[in-house]
C-alpha cells in the first residue's frame, strides 16, 4: 500500500506483491520510481514523513531523505516494539535518517514530531506531512492508561481497541495543530487505513466481509477512507465508487499543482471530480494484485479472484491471518453490488465475463517483476 500511494503504480510493478519489505532485506522500492514527496517537492512543498517507511533501507539510496522527504523520523520496518523501538535484534528509530534514541510509546512520538512539523510550515511554506502510523500493527502493546475503557473486552482485542484510541488521540493533536497556526481551510487531511483487519472475530472485526488481511478477499481489500478540506469538499458527501491508493499520487499532485514529468506510466487516475464536486468516476479495472498464483481484480462491480485460498498467508510474520471457512475454487467471480460478502461464486454461471476478466488480469500479471 506505502509503494502504491508514493508512486502511484500498482504494487506488482515494484515486485512488492507477495510482501513487505523484511527487516534484512535487500531490496527496496526500485530507485527509478518517482515518489510522490518528489512530486511535492518540485512544486515547491516541504516535505516530511514521520512515521513507518517500509520502503527498503539496505542501502542508503533507498532512505526516505533520498527518496524526496526534507525530514525523516520514525522506523523503516514494520511491526516493531512500541516501547524500545526493535525488531529481530535491531534497534530502529531514526531522524533524518540517523540513529534517534528518544524514549516513549511510538504512537506518542510520531504525534509529537508531527505537530513540530505543522508547527515549523503551516502559515509559512506548503508542506506534505506523511503519517503512516506502527499502530494499530502488531505487536500489541499500549500504556496501561489506554486499557481501561475497555474491560468488556478481552486479551489483543482489548489491546487493540487501546492502541487505536492511542492513534485517535494522536490524530487529533496534529489536527489541533492545525488549527491553532489558522491553516484549516488550506488543508487537505486524508486518512485511511492500508488493509482490513487481521484475525477477524478475534482481534479485529470486518463485519460480514469475507476473510481480513492477507487475503484479496473484500474482508482484506474494503477500507474506510475520508478526505476533508474545509470550504471545498461538501461536509458529509460519500463516494461509494471505489478509489486505488494509487489513485491518490495523481490526485495530490493536482491539487498542489504540481508539473511533474513522470519518468514510469501510473496505474492511478486523477480523483479531484469526484470528491470534490460528487461526479461519477470512469469505469475501469481496479487491480487487487496479481501475485505468480493468486491475485484479484475488480471491474465496476465485478470482481475476480484467482486460486483465493493461495493469498491467506501470514503476510508479515507477526499476525495470525484468520483461515476463510469457505474452500474456493480456482477461479471465483462475485457480483459485489448483490453479493458485497462473497459468499456466491458466479464462475461456472457466467463463464464467458469470468474469462474475459480473467484474461485481462493475466495482462497484469504479465507486466509484473519477479516477487
Amino acid at each position: 500500500t506505502r509503494a502504491a500511494l508514493m508512486t502511484g503504480r500498482y504494487p506488482m510493478r515494484h515486485g512488492l506483491q507477495v510482501g513487505v519489505v523484511r527487516p534484512w532485506a535487500q531490496y527496496g522500492l526500485p530507485l527509478d520510481e518517482q515518489t510522490l514527496a518528489q512530486g511535492l517537492k518540485s512544486a515547491g512543498y516541504a516535505t516530511a514523513i514521520v512515521g513507518k517507511w517500509h520502503l527498503g533501507h539496505y542501502q542508503p539510496e533507498y532512505l526516505p531523505t533520498r527518496r524526496g522527504f526534507d525530514h525523516q523520523y520514525g522506523h523503516y520496518n514494520g511491526a516493531i516494539d512500541y516501547f524500545d523501538h526493535t525488531r529481530d535484534g535491531g534497534f530502529d528509530w531514526h531522524r533524518d535518517d540517523m540513529v534517534c534514541r528518544d524514549q516513549g510509546y511510538s504512537t506518542h512520538l510520531i504525534a509529537d514530531e508531527s505537530v513540530k512539523i505543522v508547527q515549523q510550515y503551516a502559515g509559512k511554506k506548503p508542506f506534505f506531512l506523511y503519517v503512516p502510523f506502527n499502530a494499530v500493527h502488531s505487536p500489541h502493546q499500549v500504556p496501561k492508561e489506554y486499557l481501561q475503557p475497555f474491560d468488556h473486552l478481552q486479551g489483543d482485542r482489548r489491546i487493540y481497541a487501546g492502541m487505536l484510541w492511542a492513534m485517535d488521540e494522536a490524530v487529533g493533536r496534529i489536527v489541533k495543530a492545525i488549527d491553532e497556526a489558522n491553516v484549516r481551510s488550506n488543508t487537505l487531511f486524508f486518512f485511511s487505513s492500508d488493509n482490513g483487519g487481521p484475525a477477524p472475530g478475534k482481534v479485529t472485526d470486518n463485519g460480514p466481509l469475507r476473510a481480513g488481511k492477507g487475503t484479496v478477499y473484500e474482508g482484506g481489500v474494503r477500507v474506510p477512507a475520508f478526505m476533508t478540506w474545509e470550504g471545498k469538499i461538501p461536509a458529509g458527501s460519500i463516494v461509494k465508487t471505489p478509489m486505488h491508493m494509487v489513485d491518490l499520487y495523481p490526485t495530490l499532485l493536482g491539487v498542489a499543482n504540481a508539473k511533474v514529468e513522470q519518468r514510469l506510466p501510473i496505474d492511478g487516475i486523477d480523483i479531484r471530480e469526484a470528491i470534490f464536486q460528487g461526479k461519477p468516476m470512469v469505469d475501469r479495472d481496479i487491480l487487487l494484485n496479481a501475485a505468480p498464483n493468486w491475485g484479484a481484480m475488480r471491474s465496476g462491480d465485478w470482481k475476480i479472484v484467482v486460486n483465493g485460498s493461495k493469498s491467506l498467508l501470514n503476510v508479515d510474520g507477526q499476525e495470525e491471518i484468520a483461515k476463510d471457512d469457505r474452500s474456493p475454487a480456482n477461479l471465483e467471480l462475485f457480483d459485489l453490488s448483490v453479493d458485497p460478502n462473497e459468499k456466491t461464486n458466479l464462475a461456472k454461471e457466467q463463464p464467458t465475463r469470468a474469462k474475459e476478466l480473467l484474461d485481462r488480469w493475466k495482462k497484469y500479471q504479465a507486466q509484473a517483476l519477479p516477487p
